[in-house]
């Protein structure tokens, strides 16, 4: 019976390649779960706060209806602004997002929501590097 050698070069070189492809693909794979942790967190913190603001907008309402089933005509609620046309204006903020409540009188003594924003504050970044503009 004759025996075959078997060469370890070319095996050790594929086994070489694949190793350092598999090390590739994992670090790879970490930092891609890392970079969607980190995402994921800041989508649930703006989240909380926009639920924080809500909360806060609903209790602004619930007082402001208090006030009219007290027999107010206008309701006198602590940190609003009375507009032109009659309106009330409410802001509260945390941290960078701020929510706007505009309520408007009825004929019929009640009141309607006019406005109902939530805004974050954003500034353009000044400088865009060498990016090229078509010129």
């Amino acid at each position: 019976m004759r025996h075959i050698p078997i060469r370890v070069g070319p095996l050790a070189l594929l086994l070489t390649v694949i190793s350092i492809c598999m090390t590739t693909l994992g670090v790879l794979a970490f930092t891609t779960a890392r970079a969607d942790w980190k995402l994921a967190e800041q989508y649930a913190d703006t989240v909380h706060i926009r639920y924080e603001l809500e909360e806060m907008g609903q209790a602004f309402l619930r007082d402001a209806c208090r006030a009219l089933d007290d027999g107010e005509k206008e309701p006198a609620i602590p940190g609003t602004t009375k507009g032109e046309d009659g309106t009330l204006t409410w802001t509260a903020q945390r941290e960078e997002f701020r929510l706007t409540v505009e309520i408007a009188p009825q004929d019929g003594g009640g009141f309607r929501v006019a406005c109902w924003t939530i805004q974050k504050d954003w500034e353009p970044e000044e400088g865009l590097g060498d990016l090229w503009l078509g010129e």
